[in-house]
């Protein structure tokens, strides 16, 4: 013994080590079994729970929709010679598609967005929301929002699950012809 500590012999000390690391992968490959086990055996919601109002369902525009009904509003901007951007957001404003024709301006990208988020928030054609300005002029604040005719809701039942906006026209009157002709689109 040297300092009062006992010698080990050669490779006890590896072994301790060995044992430890082996314990810890064994547990950890066991744990991840269980865990593995649990997150297979989960099941699907019932139809009582549904029923009591723990889930919901929602209805969404494919992107294959989406692209129909923003190259639908495209091409009718196009046979008036307007050169406009589209964008086609979902129900919560997220932009899914957005097309921007040859020679738009610059501003309309960001405008289109903003008017198809105004649509579906309020789901409403932007037109006939700017009228409403007058008596709620504190709309106009709102982050992300733009308030002038372009856009259009796109409806499942009543509800909004979508909307298509257009900028770069002349007016807000051919942006928004151009909107619902995107629309349009979705219901052939």
């Amino acid at each position: 013994m040297v300092g009062g500590s006992q010698s080990r012999p050669p490779g006890a000390e590896m072994n301790t080590r060995t044992r430890v690391l082996t314990g810890t992968a064994l547990a950890v490959v066991l744990g991840a079994g269980t865990f593995g086990a649990v997150s297979a055996s989960a099941t699907p919601a019932k139809k009582d729970e549904v029923k009591n109002n723990n889930f919901t369902t929602s209805t969404h525009l494919t992107i294959g929709a989406a692209t129909r009904a923003a190259q639908a509003a495209l091409e009718a901007a196009e046979k008036e010679n307007q050169k406009v951007t589209v964008a086609v957001v979902d129900r919560n404003g997220n932009t899914i598609v957005t097309l921007r024709g040859d020679g738009a301006g610059p501003q309309s990208y960001e405008s289109a967005q903003r008017k198809a988020f105004t649509a579906v928030s309020w789901n409403a054609p932007t037109s006939v929301l700017a009228g409403r300005l007058a008596q709620a002029p504190n709309l106009k604040d709102i982050p992300g929002t733009l308030f002038l005719a372009g856009a259009a809701p796109v409806q499942a039942d009543g509800a909004p699950v979508a909307a298509v906006g257009v900028a770069g026209a002349p007016s807000g009157d051919l942006d928004e012809k151009f909107a619902k002709a995107g629309v349009e689109a979705l219901s052939k």
